[in-house]
């Protein structure tokens, strides 16, 4: 398991305020001193805020964590070379997120999202941040390469698109939880098995809707209003199926039911990274790696997650259909 960083900066999303970073640097105190330190993090978080955040905390306690970062394609970044309108490419990118967590090197750097403007069929776009991410690898600066919110069809291209260099693919991050299970059935986690591309489940507890903190009388703030309102109001039966399922397994295990929903994405192969702001939250993350759910508890939850209807027009990561026939988001 892993740690998310979203939060680490992000004040429309996650309400970050800079006040509060005395507690970041509490949960990456007591987290970098435990095994396999992992923390996931992107240049879009908080605009380089959550990169300098972890450089800044390294470099007080002493102490390093493994890191991921992200490489964001947006429109106006199409090529290997340097972009233009001052845009970074891949490498250059890449080698701004190291100078922001002072580091000569990371250990996973991911292409986060398909750019829908500029696709393979045009002759850049894809392949040139595929053959960035080459680039970065071979260069030494990061020990392995991702992406993130790809389809079964565009893992299967980046796979062989990197294999001609003889560069593995290690990983495809994606949103996945009880709460938003499709991977499994749209074949997407079937696909990345087959490559031996790893899953990082982003979001794994929903949003926090799977946390036990809320309901259709509570709801969280901002822009997560939506997704529990289209959850809660919307499939109410359902919700109530699968929060229920969650509540009595974590009363069971004498767990929360934020520990149930790591522990099922651990279940299904995946490598959860849930998000923490605090060092109760990450404690609690923690405690979801001290147990495992049975064959009798995966099966009871499967049946619920599977009633859930994709909650499509609220989710804040749509799918959609991007060019040269590849599915590059599944729903």
């Amino acid at each position: 398991m892993g740690i998310g960083a979203w939060a680490w900066g992000d004040s429309l999303f996650w309400k970050y305020d800079a006040k509060f970073d005395f507690e970041l640097e509490e949960l990456f105190e007591y987290y970098a001193s435990q095994p396999d330190a992992f923390l996931d993090t992107a240049e879009l978080y908080g605009l380089g805020r959550s990169e300098m955040l972890i450089g800044d905390f390294e470099r007080r306690s002493g102490k390093r964590v493994k890191v991921a970062s992200k490489f964001a394609a947006l429109p106006w970044k199409t090529r290997r070379e340097r972009c233009h309108r001052g845009a970074l490419d891949v490498v250059q990118a890449c080698e701004a997120s190291l100078r922001r967590m002072g580091r000569s090197s990371m250990e996973l750097y991911q292409i986060h999202f398909p750019n829908a403007w500029a696709n393979e069929a045009r002759g850049n776009g894809l392949r040139a941040y595929w053959d960035g991410l080459g680039d970065c690898y071979e260069r030494g600066l990061v020990q392995a390469v991702g992406v993130s919110n790809y389809g079964a069809d565009a893992v299967e291209a980046v796979s062989t698109s990197l294999g001609r260099r003889g560069i593995p693919l290690y990983s495809n991050q994606i949103q996945y939880s009880l709460l938003y299970p499709f991977a499994n059935s749209n074949g997407l986690k079937r696909k990345c098995d087959q490559l031996g591309v790893k899953v990082l489940a982003y979001s794994p507890i929903g949003l926090g809707l799977l946390s036990g903190k809320y309901s259709a009388e509570q709801l969280p703030e901002g822009p997560r209003a939506e997704l529990a309102k289209a959850f809660f109001n919307g499939q109410p039966e359902t919700a109530a199926g699968l929060v229920d399922a969650v509540a009595k397994t974590a009363e069971k295990h004498g767990a929360t039911p934020s520990q149930v929903a790591i522990n099922w994405c651990v279940a299904k192969g995946t490598i959860p990274i849930p998000g923490a702001r605090n060092l109760r939250q990450l404690k609690d993350n923690l405690g979801a790696l001290s147990w495992r759910l049975d064959a009798a508890d995966v099966a009871r939850l499967d049946a619920a997650s599977a009633a859930v209807q994709p909650l499509a027009k609220a989710n804040p990561f749509p799918a959609k259909d991007v060019g040269s026939g590849l599915r590059m988001f599944d729903s």
